[in-house]
């Protein structure tokens, strides 16, 4: 898959089981994979992680707020933005409208 560690293996696996239309943070899969505090390492691994071969869903990855952070990361300024919206995602000055209401938690959904 990638050669940057068992962390990005552990931050792409989670980001695999992301369902479409849901979002999750950098923090909660941090926090999920018992490393609270290392949301930005989450960050530069769905930043490596656009590679067609591993189908990740780093556009359903967002920051806390539900901004798309990432953005720039997929080729274009708004091609993050269409992703999220075709699977029914309303994005509204780079944010997630009702964010809430698509939140994915990995620590509750995956009942750890």
């Amino acid at each position: 898959m990638n050669s940057d560690g068992p962390f990005f293996e552990k931050v792409y696996k989670v980001a695999k089981l992301i369902p479409s239309g849901r979002v999750t943070s950098y923090g909660a899969i941090a926090e999920y994979l018992g490393t609270k505090g290392s949301a930005r390492m989450v960050g530069w691994a769905m930043n490596k992680s656009h590679r067609p071969a591993e189908n990740i869903p780093a556009h359903r990855v967002v920051n806390r707020n539900g901004l798309l952070t990432g953005k720039y990361h997929f080729g274009g300024p708004d091609v993050m933005k269409q992703l999220l919206e075709g699977e029914g995602i309303a994005v509204e000055n780079d944010k997630i409208l009702e964010f809430e209401k698509h939140f994915w938690d990995p620590s509750v959904e995956l009942n750890i």
